[in-house]
């Protein structure tokens, strides 16, 4: 077990309460595979995820948004098989394109089974691949968490990656301020408000689904609507291969 996160350091009040996340998970014996440095994966995920889908938000929805970790697995599956199009960024966002679309109709022409789309090898092997600006105004929005209040505050794996996809969302409209924002996670996930640290370019939980219930945040914090590309940091730009393109893209699309 490693005592640190991939990407400690960046901000240690966020840092420590990922690590009593982590080794928390590991004590109860409920994460699924590894915890460290993860959005992790738990006990219950199917459950959580059929919790969420008995939201009328998520029964109105026609687009759904998914992180592309494992405990989100089967949230991708229910929107499938309920005739949603669901949209995944790559994992890491370390290829040359960010996003993959899973249309459920054209998986069935193909005769690909939705549990097998709705998993990381299987939308990046049958997936569509496309650009930010492809990606159609979303009705429902899923991240990934390691930490989460009642109150809707959120503490992903430190990465940035989620809080930089919605911001680029909500730039580009197709996200707004009234889109569900919504997670999934085990119950030993869940800490008491003033254990999250929020940060301007950090987005308020509407709902939260664990194993054990559906939490609805009533939150009504402000939502970042934009990007501001001066706190994206340099090892973003450096490590996910499109972003700078997308920056210069958006500026002239901005100043357009």
């Amino acid at each position: 077990m490693s005592e640190q996160g991939r990407w400690a350091g960046r901000n240690p009040g966020k840092d420590i309460i990922r690590n009593e996340i982590w080794a928390a998970l590991e004590r109860d014996g409920v994460n699924i595979g590894p915890a460290w440095s993860m959005i992790p994966n738990f006990a219950g995920a199917d459950l959580a995820a059929w919790r969420l889908a008995q939201t009328d938000a998520w029964k109105a929805a026609k687009t759904v948004k998914t992180n592309p970790d494992h405990a989100q697995t089967p949230i991708r599956i229910n929107a499938l098989y309920q005739g949603k199009t669901v949209y995944t960024p790559v994992p890491y966002l370390t290829q040359n394109f960010p996003y993959l679309r899973l249309d459920p109709k054209e998986l069935a022409a193909r005769s690909i089974s939705f549990e097998l789309a709705a998993t990381a090898q299987g939308f990046m092997e049958h997936g569509e691949r496309i650009e930010f600006e492809d990606v159609e105004p979303l009705d429902f929005c899923v991240v990934g968490s390691v930490a989460v209040s009642r109150a809707g505050g959120r503490t992903g794996k430190g990465a940035g990656f989620a809080d930089l996809e919605t911001a680029i969302f909500r730039e580009l409209g197709v996200v707004t301020a009234t889109t569900p924002m919504a997670t999934s996670v085990h119950s030993v996930q869940l800490v008491e408000d003033h254990n999250i640290v929020i940060e301007s370019h950090d987005s308020p939980l509407d709902l939260v689904a664990t194993e054990a219930e559906l939490i609805v945040t009533g939150n009504t914090m402000p939502r970042p609507m934009g990007v501001d590309w001066s706190k994206v940091r340099v090892d973003q730009f450096e490590t996910i291969p499109f972003l700078s393109r997308l920056r210069d893209r958006m500026q002239q699309r901005a100043s357009a």
